[in-house]
């Protein structure tokens, strides 16, 4: 069997002596793993790599094993902005733990691959919640903020019921709003993204992410994903402050 495929780094880990197996998410063949013969460094595949990968292996269900061809490293843009490369380890880390190994889901990667585009950008942190957000529709878990769950419209949607993820209007959420999640404005396009709403988003999304993607798998939220919301919660927090 042999294939080659377009590829992202999600993983790498040691193997023996002097291999290495590596964990991609490939455009055609979904996430997939392999041998790396003769290449122990692991600094040269950090996340996020994006690599033109081969694969051969004996038979379609074997492990097999990888020759890559390093194409661009979206790390090396933003080795000076340690939340961005959070940011980067924590959309791998969600990868490699929710997708299921070898199914295709080119939506994903091409949704990945935008992310990755937007990580020297002034926005890349509303569309990391963007991102999840699109993951979790891909895996067939979408969100549903075109109207209001209640009363059919699509004015003022302020909230987001955390068991349907349907959203709620602001004048609609006011006998249960403690139990409602906040939907911000930028993922309506209602308005610019600011640090306290893309925290409200990495909630939003956290939630629902831990809940199809996570708990019912019998699996923990990845410790790379908490590590980031938590530093860009605090980052958040003292830009607030600061400015008040």
């Amino acid at each position: 069997m042999d294939w080659r495929d377009d590829g992202i780094v999600l993983t790498v880990r040691p193997h023996g002596e002097t291999a290495l197996i590596t964990g991609l998410l490939t455009r055609e063949h979904g996430r997939h793993l392999g041998i790396i013969h003769g290449q122990r460094r692991r600094a040269g595949l950090p996340p996020g790599t994006l690599v033109a990968a081969q694969w051969r292996g004996r038979l379609a269900d074997h492990l097999g094993t990888f020759t890559l061809e390093v194409d661009r490293t979206p790390a090396a843009a933003i080795m000076d902005e340690p939340l961005r490369l959070l940011a980067l380890v924590s959309a791998c880390a969600v990868l490699d733990t929710a997708l299921a190994e070898r199914q295709p889901l080119p939506g994903v990667f091409d949704g990945t691959l935008a992310f990755l585009e937007t990580l020297p950008t002034p926005h890349w942190d509303a569309a990391y919640v963007q991102w999840e957000i699109g993951l979790l529709g891909a895996l067939g878990f979408g969100l549903d903020v075109s109207r209001c769950a209640v009363t059919g419209d699509n004015d003022h949607l302020a909230f987001i019921s955390p068991r349907t993820g349907r959203a709620v209007s602001l004048s609609a959420a006011a006998p249960y709003r403690d139990r409602l999640l906040p939907l911000p404005g930028f993922l309506t396009g209602r308005e610019p993204a600011t640090p306290k709403s893309v925290v409200e988003g990495l909630a939003l999304a956290g939630h629902f992410v831990e809940r199809h993607l996570f708990a019912q798998a019998g699996k923990p939220q990845p410790e790379a994903r908490t590590r980031f919301v938590e530093a860009y919660r605090r980052t958040a927090l003292r830009s607030a402050a600061a400015i008040g």
